[in-house]
């Protein structure tokens, strides 16, 4: 029986880096993997977590804080921690340098970059200094044995970013929970279209985020003024964001067809409400939400990143578009004008394209890594065993 170590943060049901650790440890147990898992609070032994704070500022320190203490002294204790589990293989998935797997969830440098962000705009800032060099051991080095991007693109961003990298690079994607993000049903759809005062027939495209400026929400915004039949609904965020947001939408004359939710937590009661997916991102590791819309069996309008580019097919499960308000208006414009049976031929394209991407999937083929690890170690134990009875 293989024994998985997983390297988090924080893991928990949810999004991010805490769901897909999750979902992972879920379903690597459901295959007949024993998963243990070694966290901030495992390094701290126990001890309690400082509260997260309401103030942006507060909150930026304390994750910065958290991001520090768990790459270093985080880092010596998960060491201790896989020494006692010489036969785990670990999977790392933030921070800590340590663990024969790394997941690659993003790449600060490529993300700012993306952004048009300046050498100096970048490492003027302290904490970016760290991350960078941080991650240049992990990824010039021999820490790890195989570093995980979650798409093509990443890899290639990797490359780019670092270039020779020490592990070899292998490319599995993110899953997505297909029982929870599914095509609502009719009833379904009425009663989230209702909660919503939406109308039967309004066609009603979808953004997803809390980063309002990496992720693009501005130009879905403007882009309404080249889809005069489509609203918008935004989902994430925090006050001041959101009201610049607002602001925006009625600078443009589009602030009545803009509907802003805020945090919600169940996301698939209001996926159900909606008939498309805008996403004009500037960058994406992976972006799970592409892939939860398309479970939910919304078609796409993504820029070409992340893994958008590897799952999106014109005209047959969504769109990818520029970054630019003009492109995605016309697209949500053709979206939100498309005949019926047209429309729902693009729907069922949409979660087609996602059922080969179920969690249970996506976890064996980090289940079979790890066997194909466990085998080299073994081969390399065995070879060694070898050498040193001959020399004898």
């Amino acid at each position: 029986m293989t024994r998985i170590v997983q390297i988090v943060p924080f893991i928990g049901p949810g999004t991010g880096v805490a769901g897909v650790a999750w979902h992972l440890q879920q379903e690597l147990q459901a295959l007949g993997a024993t998963v243990e898992v070694f966290t901030f609070q495992s390094a701290r032994r126990g001890r309690s977590t400082p509260r997260s704070s309401r103030n942006t500022i507060l909150a930026r320190i304390r994750g910065g804080w958290r991001m520090i203490w768990f790459s270093t002294v985080g880092t010596r204790c998960a060491k201790q921690y896989l020494a006692e589990r010489p036969d785990a293989i670990s999977i790392c998935h933030n921070n800590v340098v340590a663990g024969d797997v790394y997941v690659n969830h993003g790449l600060l440098l490529a993300s700012m970059r993306a952004r048009g962000r300046s050498w100096w705009g970048i490492y003027r800032n302290p904490v970016h200094d760290f991350i960078y060099l941080r991650d240049r051991i992990r990824y010039r080095g021999r820490t790890h044995r195989v570093a995980v991007c979650l798409s093509e693109g990443e890899a290639d961003d990797l490359r780019a970013t670092y270039g020779p990298i020490g592990p070899r690079i292998e490319v599995i994607p993110n899953g997505v929970d297909l029982d929870r993000f599914r095509p609502p049903t009719p009833e379904e759809r009425a009663a989230a279209r209702s909660e919503l005062g939406l109308g039967p027939d309004q066609r009603v495209g979808v953004f997803v985020g809390h980063e309002f400026s990496r992720k693009g929400l501005s130009f879905a915004i403007r882009g309404l003024a080249y889809g005069p039949s489509a609203l918008l609904m935004v989902i994430g965020g925090n006050d001041e964001i959101i009201a610049e947001a607002h602001a925006e939408a009625i600078e443009h004359g589009v602030g009545d067809r803009v509907l802003f939710l805020g945090v919600r937590k169940d996301l698939p009661h209001h996926l159900a409400a909606c008939d498309f997916f805008v996403f004009p991102s500037a960058y994406e590791a992976n972006a799970l939400v592409v892939l939860e819309a398309l479970a939910s069996g919304l078609p796409v309008i993504a820029t070409p990143v992340g893994f958008a580019p590897e799952i999106v097919r014109d005209g047959e499960n969504g769109y990818l578009v520029e970054r630019d308000p003009v492109a995605v208006g016309a697209r949500m414009e053709e979206l939100a004008t498309l005949d019926d049976e047209s429309f729902a031929a693009l729907r069922r394209g949409a979660r087609a394209s996602a059922e080969a991407y179920g969690w249970r999937e996506v976890a064996r083929r980090y289940l079979e890594l790890a066997e194909r690890l466990e085998a080299e170690r073994s081969g390399a134990g065995t070879d060694a065993a070898s050498a040193d009875r001959t020399t004898g």
